[in-house]
């Protein structure tokens, strides 16, 4: 299966109080056996994570599409299909 990897960058305005329920969010993708990995920008611009387990890059964007990040407009995504070796 392949992986995705997932940018996030944060809008101007970012509200860290969505922080915690896309860790919340993230932790529950883990649980599923959805996560690969993730992890902020050392200079607080954003974070990326890796997803594996889904069916096609359309699948991944829907998911990305429930981040609370993404709800609740915070941040920019990009989402590749990775060819992770």
């Amino acid at each position: 299966m392949p992986h995705y990897l997932v940018l996030a960058i944060r809008k101007p305005g970012f509200d860290e109080a969505v922080v915690a329920p896309h860790v919340a969010w993230l932790e529950d993708l883990r649980a599923r056996g959805l996560l690969v990995s993730s992890g902020g920008f050392s200079d607080r611009s954003g974070g990326a994570y890796v997803l594996h387990g889904l069916g096609s890059l359309a699948e991944a964007q829907a998911l990305v599409a429930t981040d609370p990040l993404a709800v609740t407009g915070n941040s920019d995504f990009t989402v590749h299909e990775w060819n992770a070796r």
